[in-house]
């Protein structure tokens, strides 16, 4: 087994073994679901026996059953319940986030800008782009790309996605008892610590202003229904832990996708400058240069489709966030009981043999037709499927598109001088997901 990267072993494994078999991880039994089809029928025909989350020692630890990615049960249907409608209500999807995107393109151009066509690495502005989206929803506010609590808060989350990915902290989860000696696992509170802290001091601060006529964010909405209950003496789910592990839980889930997708965006465009050239023209022909809008969307079908590849090929999250059965069930003709540890490997959807032309390669014209519109595919699961699916999906690819949109409106992207195309590197590292290795590129105004 590849620690690192586990899902290109169960990969391999499933070419072998099918698309359900069963691994022993020291004491952990898993059932792996590989192939779009077997993944679909699993989360999506069957999705209310696939729905639950297993209990995994390091997720226990920072969340406690709180929140919406690790919760269970009652609490997760209400918390999941509660923050899509409730960002719904904020305008997710809708006209007012696409402002908000927009006026952040304005600021992500202007820092790109700031470089003058010279190297530079843009992880911590794309993460901080992908932030400030999900903070104005959550909090009502967004932040200076230099402030030094918003860059922290940023970094401790790809200090914890890297962690994640640490042997030890793999060998915690299947023997808790050794924790102390390992240790590794330390590093992932210490980090969750520090984290809620920030949290805490902003939810403070809203409490303090709350008015129930006037709701900013997310946050107010929860206190404003925490405060119902408390008058009703309802001992319900709108509690404080609850919204500081949700709050925690929207922001990590809100930054860390985009954030490493707009990192392997103008990357791969450096691997690729014909891909970058042909959609630079499109853009040029179709908005000049007008900002871009989602309207825009429909007219650019070569650049939408440069995007959809982006997601497909960097394929951020390899093995999906496992399941656990909430009853006995039968796939493929194999039984599997209530409580079984589910892995539903994205990867070999995205790069399914049976579904892509290329799999193996970039190519955007996987998501076009013969006639060069767009074409939808049913095997892109980039946010997974079924009841546990990304609920910000379509905030997500509304930002992707406007944010690669614009930047690619804007620049050129070229490799570092002394590095060619062709030599470009494009090895994920190991992490909770996966993102582009460590790499600086130039962006050159186009005039």
């Amino acid at each position: 087994m590849d620690v690192k990267k586990p899902y290109r072993t169960m990969y391999e494994l499933s070419k072998q073994y099918g698309p359900v078999f069963r691994i022993h991880t020291g004491p952990q039994k898993m059932v792996v679901l590989a192939g779009f089809e077997t993944i679909k029928e699993a989360l999506v025909n069957q999705a209310d026996a696939f729905a639950e989350r297993p209990v995994i020692p390091i997720y226990q630890d920072c969340s406690k059953g709180y929140g919406i990615i690790f919760s269970h049960g009652e609490n997760w249907k209400v918390m999941r319940r509660f923050a899509v409608s409730t960002l719904q209500e904020f305008g997710m999807g809708k006209k007012t986030t696409e402002d908000k995107i927009v006026e952040e393109c304005h600021f992500l151009r202007q820092k790109f800008e700031s470089f003058e066509g010279k190297p530079f690495d843009p992880n911590t502005v794309t993460s901080a782009v992908a932030g400030n989206i999900i903070t104005s929803l959550v909090f009502g506010e967004r932040y200076d790309y230099e402030d030094r609590a918003f860059v922290r808060m940023l970094n401790l989350v790809k200090e914890n996605n890297r962690a994640l990915a640490n042997p030890l902290v793999t060998m915690y989860n299947l023997f808790p008892f050794l924790g102390s000696v390992l240790g590794a696992h330390k590093k992932v509170l210490s980090n969750k610590k520090e984290m809620h802290a920030f949290i805490q001091d902003i939810l403070r601060e809203h409490l303090k202003e709350l008015d129930e006529n006037n709701q900013r964010s997310l946050v107010d909405s929860f206190f404003i229904q925490q405060q119902k209950d408390k008058k009703n003496k309802i001992n319900g789910f709108f509690h404080d832990d609850n919204l500081a592990v949700l709050v925690s839980h929207l922001f990590c889930a809100g930054m860390s996708p985009v954030s490493t997708t707009l990192c392997w965006g103008p990357l791969l465009m450096t691997r690729y400058p014909e891909i970058q050239k042909k959609a630079q023209k499109e853009i040029t022909e179709v908005i000049g240069s007008a900002q871009p809008r989602i309207e825009h969307r429909s007219q650019l079908p070569y650049t939408n489709a440069v995007i959809h590849e982006v997601q497909r090929f960097a394929n951020i999250f390899p093995a999906s966030m496992p399941h656990e059965t909430t009853a006995d069930v039968t796939l493929k003709g194999y039984f599997i009981p209530k409580g079984t540890h589910i892995v539903p490997l994205l990867y070999s959807a995205l790069y399914d043999e049976s579904e892509w032309e290329k799999p193996f390669t970039f190519y955007p014209e996987h998501f076009l037709d013969s006639e060069g519109k767009f074409a939808k595919r049913d095997a892109f699961l980039p946010f997974s499927a079924g009841r546990r699916m990304c609920a910000g999906e379509t905030l997500a690819k509304m930002e992707l598109f406007l944010f690669f949109t614009s930047l690619l409106q804007r620049f050129t992207f070229q490799p570092a001088p002394g590095i060619s195309s062709e030599n470009v590197d494009l090895t994920p590292t190991a992490g909770f997901s996966s993102a582009p290795p460590p790499f600086k590129l130039c962006a050159l105004p186009r005039s």
